[in-house]
């Protein structure tokens, strides 16, 4: 993408399950065919994103709610056979090539470029890494950016071990910011009034995952922080924030289709709602 062509970016956050909410956003958003030159998604804001670029509106929210109860998808027995909760293989290659399809051919001719974050366990510090392709190591990538510290291995990539981009990066406004966008909308999943608080201390996490640990120690600051000057730009019509209206019905798990659901349309209802503002934010031509 060339310099001039930088003009919006659709950042999305993640928070596990709370992720359908932002699935209800997008597939407003597919129905009033609003595109942006880059995605960049953060663990589920990776993993649900990516329907986004394929364009595959309702593909979300549908597989989430066919598998809820599967022990393959999302369960205590695939945490300890396989060392992920959120099993791995299943979810991110037998899933979308078999179960669910995904399209990878509108996601590759989609010009929209699609990049992760993820945490580099070795240092702590977020990737930012753009997948061209659903090939095994693009998905890998996105696996990587969804993979909870302690809850699942960490993914192993041409040398380098990646866990979840939130650790790092939970929203990565300054990669929009240093990317030189015009138009930035952020998609979160907390209410206006939410702040976070410091992290539970996880036995053995910090000796296990030193760098993570650090990261995560310092991520409830630099989170609020980051929440903060959101809130700032907004005002100054700088970047276009969608939040939900309260606290969701579910939280990092969730098995009960019934609540996946309600967070969804909570989602579409929230985006039906301020689309119109969306549009206008996004087709405005600043003054020069």
């Amino acid at each position: 993408m060339s310099e001039d062509k930088k003009r919006s970016i659709l950042v999305l956050e993640g928070g596990a399950m709370r992720g359908l909410f932002t699935a209800g956003v997008l597939d407003v958003m597919m129905d009033h065919g609003l595109e942006f030159d880059e995605v960049i998604g953060v663990s589920a804001g990776a993993t649900f994103g990516v329907n986004y670029v394929s364009r595959q509106k309702g593909r979300t929210i549908r597989y989430n709610k066919r598998f809820a109860k599967d022990p393959r998808y999302c369960s205590i027995r695939s945490l300890i056979t396989t060392g992920d909760l959120y099993g791995g293989e299943f979810c991110y290659h037998v899933l979308p090539a078999e179960l669910d399809v995904f399209d990878e051919k509108t996601f590759v001719d989609n010009p929209c470029v699609f990049t992760v974050v993820a945490t580099d366990v070795k240092t702590g510090k977020p990737v930012y890494h753009t997948v061209p392709d659903m090939s095994y190591e693009s998905l890998e990538w996105v696996r990587a950016s969804a993979t909870m510290p302690m809850l699942g291995k960490p993914v192993k990539i041409r040398g380098g071990s990646y866990v979840d981009g939130g650790a790092a990066d939970s929203i990565p406004l300054d990669y929009a910011l240093n990317r030189g966008y015009e138009k930035i909308v952020i998609v979160l999943t907390q209410p206006l009034e939410y702040r976070k608080g410091k992290m539970t201390r996880i036995p053995g996490f910090h000796a296990l995952y030193p760098a993570v640990a650090k990261a995560m120690d310092e991520r409830p600051e630099k989170y609020n922080e980051v929440l903060d000057r959101i809130m700032r730009l907004e005002k100054a019509g700088r970047v276009f924030a969608v939040r939900p209206p309260g606290n969701l019905p579910v939280g990092k798990i969730e098995h009960d289709p019934a609540k996946m659901q309600e967070a969804y349309d909570i989602g579409r209802k929230t985006a039906e709602e301020i689309i119109g503002g969306m549009e206008t934010y996004l087709n405005k031509i600043e003054d020069r």
